[in-house]
């Protein structure tokens, strides 16, 4: 079992400690926060997308492929009653002397993605109160 702490930081902060980092988290302004850390829900969305990346990346490096003007896009779509996200979408931009014959293969790494299968089958969630001290 691996743990993370998570603790309240003042105002709308909430962070989470996790092997040796803090991952800081706040509310923007016009939900009650500073804006002073990305709010959780970007964070997810973000493990998502760099998740994707650093298998792009890895794949480019395993094969001395050039990464610089490597981008990757991702672009939320909501669903359409607006009850959250209902799409997400993730373009690999190459520049334009990126070899073809890697171009389709970048798609398929990405989709190895941890997260990604995370989402897509989801662990069984526990929440519980407990005391302090009790186990």
């Amino acid at each position: 079992m691996s743990e993370m702490i998570i603790s309240y930081a003042g105002g709308k902060k909430v962070n989470a400690d996790y092997r040796g980092f803090t991952i800081e988290t706040d509310q923007s302004v016009r939900n009650g926060g500073d804006g002073s850390a990305p709010e959780p829900f970007s964070l997810f969305l973000a493990s998502i997308g760099t998740c994707a990346g650093i298998y792009v990346y890895s794949f480019c490096r395993e094969r001395n492929l050039p990464t610089e003007g490597i981008r990757i896009i991702q672009s939320h779509h909501r669903r359409d009653d607006g009850s959250g996200i209902g799409k997400i979408s993730i373009d690999i931009e190459v520049p334009e002397d990126f070899p073809e014959k890697y171009r389709d293969t970048l798609a398929k790494v990405a989709n190895l993605c941890a997260v990604k299968k995370h989402i897509l089958n989801p662990p069984v969630f526990e929440v519980a109160t407990k005391v302090a001290g009790n186990g």
